[in-house]
């Protein structure tokens, strides 16, 4: 009896211990470091746990970041790369993956979800430059060695409405015209209100700016696609892609949009482009 209880115990050791070495096999790789912050940033895993960050907090391939109103955070990744979100954003890093002995093996897949970011190319971009791609509601940003802000404009909750009361208008008057001599025109009722134009405002305060992902190439040159099409943007150039049933097109000088984070972030690590991120000593809390 005693000898079966030492080898019961012995072989849950053992289990016990292969569970520990497959959850640490199973964990998600460093991305990079939080090395800016104004504000609450969250970390949302695919499981629905959260953390909250806080300077020199870690972020992992598969993380969802989220910041508040008021926040702006900068993440400097494992090849020096840089990711400024904008208040009011998410951001998935949906795979990052970088080994400086291992080239083919890179892997920057990222997914812009709401709000906006300014990204600044690292090692990974430099040497394998279609391993990069940035997704957002209406195409997928590549990169050439770039320097460019991004940012997704959703519709306004009052154009929705707008949108659907002129739905519902047809629709009753497409019923009541049944058997009446006189036309009904079904087509301007469903439009809804007329489109903004991107270029309408001369800034945010000014008016409305059309829904749709606004680009701005600051250093070097990117490639944005969608099935209706991909157009490059040059540095100093801005672009504008309405929906992802439309082609990019160039815009002729600035609808308006505005990049403004803390002095503090456009001088953090750009001066020592080849110092590794600092570990992370931070308590994280997580939510579950």
């Amino acid at each position: 009896m005693k000898l079966l209880k030492k080898c019961t115990a012995i072989k849950a050791l053992m289990l016990l211990a292969l569970c520990c070495m497959a959850g640490a096999s199973w964990a998600a790789q460093v991305a990079g470091t939080v090395v800016q912050l104004s504000g609450p940033l969250l970390a949302r895993k695919a499981d629905g746990a959260v953390r909250i960050l806080s300077m020199k907090s870690e972020v992992e391939s598969g993380d969802t970041l989220v910041t508040e109103k008021n926040t702006y955070a900068m993440v400097k990744f494992i090849d020096n790369s840089e990711i400024t979100l904008k208040p009011s954003t998410t951001f998935k890093v949906e795979n990052f993956s970088y080994d400086a002995s291992k080239p083919e093996a890179d892997n920057a897949s990222f997914n812009l979800v709401k709000g906006g970011l300014r990204s600044v190319t690292g090692l990974l971009g430099k040497r394998n430059k279609e391993k990069f791609a940035m997704k957002t509601p209406t195409a997928t940003i590549g990169i050439r060695g770039t320097t460019f802000i991004a940012e997704w404009v959703e519709p306004s909750a009052q154009a929705v409405a707008q949108a659907a009361a002129a739905r519902q208008a047809w629709m009753m008057a497409s019923t009541a015209a049944v058997g009446d001599s006189y036309p009904v025109q079904p087509l301007m009722l469903a439009q809804g209100p007329a489109p903004v134009s991107p270029l309408s405002a001369p800034g945010p305060s000014s008016g409305p700016v059309a829904p749709g992902l606004y680009v701005h190439v600051i250093e070097g040159l990117i490639f944005v696609s969608n099935p209706s099409g991909s157009v490059s943007f040059n540095a100093g150039q801005f672009g504008f892609v309405p929906s992802f049933s439309q082609p990019p097109i160039i815009l002729p000088r600035n609808p308006g949009l505005s990049f403004a984070p803390p002095p503090v972030f456009n001088s953090s690590t750009s001066s020592q482009p080849n110092s590794a991120p600092p570990k992370s000593n931070a308590v994280d809390c997580e939510v579950r």
